[in-house]
């Protein structure tokens, strides 16, 4: 007769990222470089164990690719797809925000004309996915996606609600932080980032295996958004500001590291 493993505790896996602090902590006192990407296998982060690469990559063929891959052009964008709260018959349920901010290269050159995608959780933590069932309200006036195009200064913008946490299957009571994601398209469909984009003072993120897989603090802070003042709009919204750094050694940390 075969038994089940007790499935870990949030303890437990606040032991796990514990360890593995002291350890990197370790290392850069021994001299060690910063780690800033995104561990490949983070043992807290359950799921990493078995998704991440176990052989090396190989590069694809660019030409080959874009023969069957989708083709966006600026006339295909539309300015009102930036606003995720005017896309049904009401307003939606929650605090309206707005998130703005520049696509820049580690120099400090804007990327123009790039593409940015969005999609998140509605205020309750909920997702318009057949796979999310957890017991939270589905808010019929939100979808929870948009999409815009950079402007010559590199910047984009969006207006939406902001996203509640909501619970996952890594760990008992595992609950991610609320959080944006984004995509970044390039010129051509093998350029694409995929990054998330976090609110500042969140009390889960010490608790969150995913967040914490960037083990070095100032990489993580680079994902944490600003709450902006100015962006702020009387009586209407509160707005946070963001930008995303696509090279260099300060760049946004990315999906595809992991």
């Amino acid at each position: 007769m075969t038994t089940t493993p007790e499935r870990a505790t949030q303890d437990d896996v606040n032991e796990e990222i514990a360890a593995i602090v002291k350890e990197y902590d370790a290392a850069l006192a021994d001299g060690a470089a910063p780690e800033v990407a995104t561990r490949l296998d983070y043992p807290p982060y359950r799921s990493s164990l078995l998704r991440h690469p176990t052989k090396d990559l190989h590069h694809a063929d660019p030409e080959g690719i874009e023969l069957w891959a989708p083709v966006f052009g600026e006339r295909d964008i539309d300015a009102l797809e930036a606003d995720l709260t005017i896309q049904h018959g009401g307003d939606p349920v929650g605090e309206r925000i707005v998130v703005t901010g520049r696509v820049i290269d580690g120099d400090g050159r804007p990327v123009r004309g790039q593409l940015v995608e969005v999609w998140q959780a509605n205020a309750a933590g909920r997702y318009i996915h057949k796979r999310d069932q957890h017991p939270a309200p589905v808010d019929p006036n939100f979808t929870g996606v948009g999409r815009c195009l950079t402007d010559d200064d590199g910047q984009y913008r969006f207006t939406t609600i902001k996203p509640g946490p909501y619970p996952w299957k890594n760990h008992l009571n595992a609950w991610r932080p609320a959080h944006v994601h984004f995509s970044l398209f390039g010129t051509e469909f093998t350029q694409r980032l995929v990054t998330q984009m976090y609110f500042p003072g969140d009390p889960l993120f010490a608790l969150d295996p995913i967040y914490q897989s960037i083990v070095d603090p100032r990489a993580r802070e680079r994902l944490v958004a600003t709450y902006d003042h100015d962006v702020t709009q009387h009586e209407w919204c509160t707005g946070y500001r963001w930008d995303i750094v696509l090279t260099g050694t300060h760049r946004t940390p990315v999906e595809e590291d992991e």
